[in-house]
């Protein structure tokens, strides 16, 4: 930015700059920028020139700590939700759950029964 990089500077530098035909249409863009807090300057019409408030360092101020508290509190908080995503489920749902005991049983009784239907089917068998 222009303004950024000089305190003064004439308005017919900043029309030469933007490419722009006259110092008039230079003038009007520069009060549409102040005008909407784009810059922080003002302009001086009877010696065409616009002047560039003086800066505050921003880093005095507790703007930037606020900004980057709320920041890495976002950062945390993703972090968190995260790890509970991650975590195993409690105890009470491995109740619903059967053991690997009872699991070898269910299948020892499943093979058992298709054992005898296996059997049943050849009795059933034709001559």
């Amino acid at each position: 930015m222009i303004s950024l990089s000089y305190s003064r500077i004439s308005l017919a530098d900043i029309a030469q700059k933007l490419q722009l035909d006259s110092p008039e249409d230079a003038e009007f863009i520069v009060a549409k920028a102040i005008r909407d807090g784009v810059i922080e300057a003002s302009i001086n019409h009877e010696k065409g020139y616009v002047q560039s408030k003086e800066m505050t360092d921003i880093y005095s101020t507790r703007e930037p700590q606020l900004a980057f508290h709320q920041r890495i509190s976002f950062c945390l908080d993703i972090h968190n939700m995260s790890v509970k995503a991650m975590r195993f489920p409690p105890k009470s749902y491995n109740k619903d759950l059967e053991s690997a005991e009872e699991r070898r049983e269910r299948e020892q009784q499943d093979l058992e029964f298709a054992k005898e239907m296996a059997e049943d089917d050849d009795d059933d068998g034709f001559p």
